[in-house]
């Protein structure tokens, strides 16, 4: 049964953060990149551009609660955990707490390697 408790807390998660209004547009960055929320970014890090932004009507569910993040132009599958984190499928056992560092955990942990296409089922 915890794959049935797991699924209801995603589901339930998703349902909040969908009823809770939508996020803006873009969001300037702070200092850090720590505070920021999940709006738009795009940026190069460690050589690689990396970019999220919230998804609208994708041909597949997400389970990013609706954003996306790309690294050089690439998908890169993020998932929002019952607890506010995100993991991609890059790191998943390293949540973080936002989309932006994701995508930042994603490129330090391919160490240069593409990221290659995920294929959707």
């Amino acid at each position: 049964m915890p794959e049935l408790s797991r699924r209801r807390a995603l589901t339930a998660a998703a349902v909040v953060a969908t009823t809770a209004g939508t996020w803006p547009a873009s969001t300037p960055a702070t200092a850090a990149g720590h505070h920021d929320s999940h709006g738009t970014f795009d940026e190069v890090y460690k050589g690689r551009r990396i970019q999220g932004r919230p998804a609208a009507g994708a041909g597949h569910h997400h389970h990013g609660a609706g954003y996306a993040v790309f690294v050089d132009g690439v998908e890169l599958h993020v998932m929002r955990n019952a607890d506010g984190t995100w993991i991609s499928v890059v790191s998943h056992y390293d949540p973080v707490p936002t989309p932006r560092a994701a995508a930042r955990a994603a490129v330090d942990e391919l160490q240069g390697a593409p990221l290659l296409p995920f294929p959707a089922n």
